[in-house]
């Protein structure tokens, strides 16, 4: 949105774009201030899931329940700075907390190393939970096993993919096999 962090990307009319090309699930991550006021549109124009900051301000508990009043899944989303014990009082709520592992705001930034102690304290919050971590940021090939071994399971890839000469190549560099050595 300009405010909440200074970049302004994706919004409704290129939801909608991709909504009406492919059935698949789309995982939206709202980078706004008062995200609340904004989740019924991005329901009603695709969004299967939808993810929020919990420094945006406002009401977590509410923004929770305005995701599922609308039939989407639920997300809270933790910048660098915000501790792992900020997602306490949602886990019994949301569906995935993402880990943001570079400042939100601009694709190509580095992977922060330290933020991995941080998934790992989140996975074990989560437990048993049937809970999806996420990181996203600074993700390549040797990052992706990184956040992985850390206890990520989905991973956010841009500028990786985006600058890649063959990006089916760099996706299948990010898929980490069960069992595999990471």
């Amino acid at each position: 949105d300009g405010i909440y962090e200074p970049n302004i990307s994706f919004g409704l009319p290129v939801l909608k774009a991709v909504r009406s090309a492919t059935g698949m699930f789309l995982d939206v991550h709202l980078m706004i201030q008062h995200p609340g006021r904004y989740i019924r549109n991005f329901a009603e124009s695709g969004a299967d899931m939808i993810t929020f900051h919990a420094e945006t301000g406002g009401f977590p508990f509410r923004i929770i329940q305005a995701i599922r009043n609308e039939g989407k899944k639920a997300g809270i989303a933790l910048n660098p700075g915000t501790p792992a014990k900020a997602v306490l009082p949602y886990l019994d709520d949301v569906d995935n907390i993402l880990v943001m592992t570079v400042e939100p705001g601009f694709g190509g930034q580095s992977y922060l190393h330290d933020m991995d102690e941080k998934i790992r304290q989140i996975r074990a919050m989560i437990g048993k939970r049937p809970i999806h971590l996420q990181v996203d940021g600074g993700i390549n090939s040797e990052t992706a096993r990184e956040a992985a071994a850390a206890g990520a399971d989905l991973l956010v890839a841009g500028s990786y993919l985006f600058s890649a000469k063959d990006m089916q190549q760099a996706v299948q560099s990010l898929r980490i096999q069960e069992g595999a050595e990471t």
